[in-house]
C-alpha cells in the first residue's frame, strides 16, 4: 500500500517536470519541488476542486462540461503560486500544462 502511494507520488512529480518541459512558460526548479507540487496539486484535487465543481456547475452544464478544464488551470496556477520553485507565466500555459498533466495523470490511476 505504502509502496503504491510512493509510485504515485513520484509517477505525478516526473509527469510534472515533462509537463515543464513540453509546455513554453512552465519551469520547475528541481525534482523536489515537484514532489512537494504533487502532493498540493492532489491536495487541491481532493478538497477544494470538488467544492469549485459543485459552486460552478450551472456553467459546466451550459459549456457541456468544458469550463472543467478553466478550473483546472486556474487550480494549477494556484499550486504553483503556493509552491516555491514553480513559475507559471500565464493562463494559456496554465491551460496546457493542465491539460497535458489531467491527460498523463490518468495512466497514474491505473496504478
Amino acid at each position: 500500500m505504502i509502496i503504491k502511494i510512493l509510485i504515485k507520488w513520484v509517477a505525478l512529480a516526473l509527469i510534472l517536470m515533462f509537463v515543464a518541459w513540453v509546455i513554453p512558460g512552465i519551469e520547475v526548479e528541481n525534482f523536489w519541488v515537484a514532489m512537494i507540487a504533487s502532493v498540493v496539486i492532489a491536495l487541491i484535487n481532493a478538497i477544494i476542486k470538488p467544492i469549485l465543481m459543485f459552486l460552478t456547475l450551472p456553467i459546466n452544464v451550459l459549456t457541456l462540461g468544458i469550463f472543467t478544464l478553466v478550473i483546472n488551470a486556474l487550480l494549477f496556477m494556484f499550486s504553483a503560486y503556493l509552491v516555491p520553485g514553480i513559475e507559471i507565466s500565464g493562463f494559456l500555459s496554465a491551460f496546457l500544462g493542465a491539460l497535458l498533466l489531467s491527460i498523463l495523470s490518468v495512466g497514474i490511476a491505473w496504478l
